[in-house]
């Protein structure tokens, strides 16, 4: 009887082109289903929750498989994946779910951290995790600029073409939070869907404010006449400093594993939520 897997799984995204399978064969979803073939015995696909770009990280994707039977017990599946990944990905859980669950269109939402490091030298621990302005940063004019974006809008000038247009270039954004650590920024996103590189576009388009090159002004302009080409943003955040922190099903968060927090986000990280 086919079974439905959902496990959750994390990366960093330096060595890979993506989530997305492609002819390379160097993608996280590739990864993933060659080590599926080699448990299981046969060919399977895995589905994600969001398809992030090369160099992008993920502390707690989400994805699912369809199984011709249940084979092993489900806590078994990280350890017998993993043993055939790179270090590099980690399955962290896995767990049956009932047949209509979509790791992709189930999810309710998802939320995004981004990371700056503002000081003249980037310690090399932080290489390839964080985007390294070593310029002065107005800490106030970040905040503010960053709070534009909260709220319902639509967010077309902070979107990149993916080659085709989307349905609908609205989005609910429900919360920002910025925070600093030392000389570690972080920028977090939660919201109902992100366009193609809007996060980066946004954090690009934050720190310009923070650095004096442009104002808040200039973003409200933006979501106001989001359809103007004369105002659309080009500036867009380097893909190192993003991770995927967690995906939302029902009101309930699949939370990052603790053990990946530490260096990679500047302190201690709490886990805020259960797999649903």
């Amino acid at each position: 009887m086919p079974q439905r897997l959902k496990f959750i799984v994390a990366y960093d995204g330096a060595p890979f082109a993506g989530w997305q399978s492609q002819a390379s064969g160097n993608t996280v979803q590739d990864h993933l289903e060659r080590a599926f073939g080699l448990v299981a015995g046969a060919p399977l696909r895995v589905h994600g929750a969001g398809r992030t770009d090369a160099g992008v990280h993920a502390l707690a994707q989400c994805a699912h498989v369809e199984l011709s039977h249940r084979s092993l017990p489900a806590q078994q599946w990280p350890l017998a994946l993993n043993a055939h990944l790179s270090p590099t990905i980690r399955v962290l859980r896995a767990a049956y779910v009932r047949s209509t669950f979509h790791a992709r269109f189930s999810a309710r939402g998802k939320t995004y951290r981004y990371r700056i490091w503002n000081d003249r030298i980037l310690p090399p621990l932080e290489l390839g995790r964080a985007w390294h302005v070593p310029g002065r940063l107005d800490i106030d004019a970040l905040e503010t600029a960053a709070q534009l974006f909260a709220g319902r809008n639509d967010y077309a000038a902070f979107a990149a073409n993916r080659g085709k247009p989307e349905q609908s270039t609205i989005r609910t954004i429900k919360l920002v939070r910025s925070k600093r650590r030392g000389r570690c920024i972080e920028l977090e996103f939660s919201g109902d869907g992100f366009l193609y590189k809007m996060v980066r576009l946004m954090v690009g388009a934050v720190v310009r404010c923070a650095s004096g090159r442009a104002t808040a002004t200039e973003i409200r302009n933006r979501l106001k006449a989001p359809r103007d080409s004369c105002i659309h943003t080009r500036f867009v955040a380097p893909p190192h400093g993003l991770f995927l922190v967690r995906v939302r099903y029902q009101d309930c968060f699949l939370g990052s594993g603790r053990a990946l927090a530490g260096y990679l986000l500047c302190g201690n990280y709490n886990e805020e939520g259960r797999d649903s």
